[in-house]
């Protein structure tokens, strides 16, 4: 009898399909490698001396510097000692709270109208992106050290704060600092003082915005219209909901930007400290200022993240 020479077949082994969102991811950080290469080959290092230092007395020598470890005593002189450091610091979140609702309110209303079709949408788009080129890079000491420019400020905030109409609205509507609905009017009132920063601040936010808007189908607003959705409808249900994942983005990129800013108090204290080679003190001040960002991003992230929908 012949033999049965047929083996048994071996189980195939089914190769795993990569998902669309492990390709994204891939993408995503092949995109961001060169920041993560830059980051750690420049600044790891200077990093971790900054870190070290803020526990030492830094010591100027002539071939460089000598270190001497004093625990925590420049993070309680920055609490305790310095009369500067801490008004600074609260001054500055206070109107972080403030600034940030009001930047991505008014960037995403401005996107909303820049999104429409009108004739001449282009140039509008380029002059509402003009305040990014103004405040950056050798721009933005022209803006701040210019007499003109300057001059035009203050008349623009004389002009909108003295108006009578305002100032009536105000005495009317505020009537009581503990009230609620008048704390709400002192915000507004507040806001409005301060458009010129506002609109400074929200050239990038507004492109963001534009972006996220110009990605949602048409299709969805027709489906929308056919089922009887009015225009208030359809921007609760999906334009809102659409871009909600760059909300969290404009957050981030608001509050990093504001904690960066030239004018910034905290940032010049420190400046001040490293410039009378303080550089223990200022760098404890710096990690305390570097904690509070990334508490707030946290909070926020935490909070938004919660809400955003990704659409699929």
């Amino acid at each position: 009898m012949a033999k049965d020479k047929t083996k048994a077949a071996k189980p195939v082994r089914k190769k795993k399909k990569k998902t669309l969102a492990f390709k994204n991811a891939v993408a995503g950080y092949l995109f961001i490698s060169p920041f993560i290469i830059g980051f750690i080959l420049f600044m790891i290092v200077p990093l971790g001396q900054s870190f070290w230092m803020s526990f030492n007395s830094v010591d100027i020598l002539p071939g460089g510097f000598s270190l001497t470890f004093e625990g925590i005593k420049n993070y309680k002189d920055a609490f305790t000692v310095d009369a500067e450091f801490v008004p600074f610091l609260i001054s500055e979140i206070t109107k972080v709270l403030i600034n940030t609702p009001a930047t991505l309110i008014f960037s995403f209303f401005i996107a909303l109208l820049l999104n429409q079709n009108f004739k001449g949408r282009g140039a509008v788009r380029a002059i509402f992106f003009l305040p990014v080129i103004l405040s950056s890079g050798v721009i933005v000491g022209i803006e701040y050290n210019n007499s003109l420019l300057n001059d035009m400020k203050d008349v623009i905030s004389e002009t909108s704060t003295a108006s009578n109409v305002t100032d009536v609205l105000k005495d009317i509507l505020v009537t009581s600092e503990s009230s609620p609905m008048s704390r709400l009017f002192e915000y507004v009132f507040d806001i409005i003082n301060r458009v010129y920063d506002i609109a400074i601040a929200s050239g990038i936010q507004i492109i963001m915005f534009l972006s996220a808007l110009q990605t949602i189908s048409p299709s969805m607003f027709e489906a929308a219209k056919i089922e009887g959705c009015t225009a208030w409808e359809s921007f609760w249900k999906i334009t809102f909901p659409m871009v909600s994942s760059m909300i969290l983005v404009n957050v981030v990129y608001t509050v990093i930007d504001f904690f960066l800013k030239s004018d910034n108090q905290v940032m010049t204290k420190i400046s001040d400290e490293v410039g009378k080679l303080n550089y223990g003190f200022s760098s404890a001040m710096a990690w305390v200022y570097f904690l509070c960002v990334i508490i707030i991003l946290a909070i926020v992230s935490l909070i938004i993240s919660k809400r955003v929908y990704y659409y699929e």
